[in-house]
């Protein structure tokens, strides 16, 4: 039986208690969730998860109307983002269950000197919820 690569139904369990807190825009709370999934993974996969940390501290510094601190985490944020298609750990499971690629596109999408318009887009993205994963 061939190792499935890159993210996998095992991660997915993993987030989904920090992908609830997101949605719930309890970005604090969903950046504490995933940190200790993040120091755990040794491997390139972390980067998903320090993505999704570093975009929910963001919303964070967004809401609270600290451009600066959006930015900057934004800035590593599209960092993380290029090395996860560069460690080829993006699967078909991130789009499917997380909307991966529209959340990328949005990251993407702040412009490298943004105003704190340019993330209201953004702070309203919502991954789809962990109550629908049966579904799909």
């Amino acid at each position: 039986m061939q190792k499935e690569s890159g993210f996998t139904q095992d991660n997915l369990a993993t987030v989904r208690r920090g992908i609830e807190l997101f949605n719930a825009q309890k970005y604090w709370e969903c950046h504490e969730d995933l940190e200790h999934h993040w120091l755990e993974e040794a491997g390139p996969l972390r980067n998903v998860y320090w993505a999704i940390i570093q975009v929910a501290a963001a919303m964070i510094h967004y809401r609270d109307g600290n451009l600066i601190g959006a930015r900057g985490l934004i800035f590593k944020a599209k960092q993380k983002f290029d090395r996860c298609e560069s460690f080829h750990i993006e699967s078909p499971i991130l789009d499917k269950y997380l909307s991966w690629t529209v959340l990328k596109k949005l990251v993407r999408q702040v412009p490298a000197e943004p105003e704190l318009n340019d993330f209201k887009n953004l702070f309203e993205f919502r991954f789809i919820s962990p109550d629908r994963w049966d579904e799909l």
